[in-house]
């Protein structure tokens, strides 16, 4: 859902890099997912094939890690995919839903960046970047 055109006009201006580094859409066929199936199948799913994975997002990606624990307050909370671009020099977290879109995943996936921002995020890196995964359905006519 971060379409190169509907970039923030300041991630833009931030980073022209940012451009072209994510694609529109990502087919995710290669895993052989059975209908139906649930986040911890798309995330198992993802990390057994993690090679074909990367491929599909494109150059630069770095694996940091699944279920990336990071605590706010007494609390903690896991980023479900955690990668590192070197091209932008951020860290990119991915929030994987199999359901339809909700707003409020939007906000979980907001209150993540800022965490990593604030305490994972090294000085020299830009801010951090989400990307949220839901199921569609792809209707063919």
């Amino acid at each position: 859902m971060i379409g190169n055109t509907k970039l923030s006009t300041v991630l833009r201006e931030f980073n022209f890099g940012i451009i072209n580094a994510f694609k529109d859409s990502y087919i995710f066929d290669f895993l052989n997912l059975p209908e139906p199936y649930n986040e911890s199948d798309l995330q198992r799913g993802l990390i057994h094939q993690m090679k074909n994975f990367i491929l599909e997002l494109g150059k630069e990606f770095l694996f940091i890690a699944e279920e990336y624990k990071i605590q706010v307050g007494n609390s903690d909370f896991y980023v479900d995919l955690l990668f590192y671009h070197r091209g932008l020099q951020c860290l990119v977290a991915f929030e994987l839903k199999a359901d339809k879109f909700k707003p409020e995943h939007l906000g979980q996936l907001n209150f993540y960046l800022e965490a990593l921002d604030r305490d994972v995020k090294k000085d020299n890196e830009n801010p951090s970047i989400g990307v949220y995964c839901v199921k569609i359905k792809i209707v063919k006519w």
